[in-house]
């Protein structure tokens, strides 16, 4: 019945974009195309056109639908608060849609979504007091960490937005040739190993790792901010 309901639903837009997120979150933003799309929605391809231009528009337009779910800033929160808690609110919408990040890079120009998102973040640095000139040095120091994702050295979680989700496998130790040519990385990734991952600060836990260098940051800039640091000393 429910599927029957759909496919009698006239088509827009925001149909087509949102059965186009949903396509994503499934098999992963590689298996996306018009083709499939459409008999997704129980279309012929070119009915979609009328609503987008092509898969760049598409992309485009799931991009800002994932965005949009991004909690707005909470009234009266400090700019330390505000930019945590709209970040950690971003993390958790892309972690609903490992491709987001993927799609976002391969973007040449930022949607109008991202932004108008990263517009408030700037927003939300200036009512706290910072100067043009400390904002501009916080964007480009958080980077793509403000969209609640970043490009971690040792990240293999992207290949569930490409391909969709799989099954988790266990990390494996780094075998014996792998400390010969490099100890230092070894030492590391063998802590990692051998550390309980289910115990919250241990282990590679993605999300302990990410608010973990978030914290950094905006500890960093906070101490900026209260010196008054500027780009141009006298």
């Amino acid at each position: 019945m429910v599927e029957h309901t759909l496919r009698r639903t006239p088509l827009s837009r925001d149909r087509v974009l949102r059965a186009a997120v949903a396509l994503a979150d499934e098999a992963g933003i590689e298996s996306l195309s018009m083709r499939n799309l459409a008999q997704e929605l129980g279309v012929v391809p070119m009915a979609l056109y009328k609503h987008v231009a092509n898969k760049e528009e598409l992309l485009d337009g799931m991009i800002d639908a994932v965005v949009g779910e991004i909690d707005p800033p909470v009234p009266g929160a400090g700019w330390k608060q505000a930019v945590r808690g709209r970040i950690l609110s971003a993390r958790r919408v892309l972690q609903r849609h490992p491709w987001a990040p993927i799609a976002i890079e391969s973007r040449t120009a930022a949607t109008p979504a991202v932004l108008a998102y990263l517009d408030s973040m700037v927003g939300t640095l200036s009512a706290g007091g910072f100067s043009a000139d400390l904002a501009h040095h916080v964007m480009h120091a958080m980077g793509s960490r403000m969209l609640g994702f970043s490009q971690e050295l040792f990240d293999a979680s992207r290949n569930a937005g490409r391909s969709g989700a799989a099954a988790a496998e266990p990390p494996a130790a780094p075998p014996p040739e792998f400390a010969d040519r490099f100890p230092h990385l070894a030492t590391i990734a063998t802590a990692a190993f051998h550390d309980d991952a289910s115990v919250v600060g241990t282990g590679c836990d993605d999300q302990f790792e990410f608010e973990f260098a978030l914290d950094l940051l905006l500890d960093g800039i906070e101490r900026l901010h209260r010196q008054g640091w500027t780009s141009h000393p006298a």
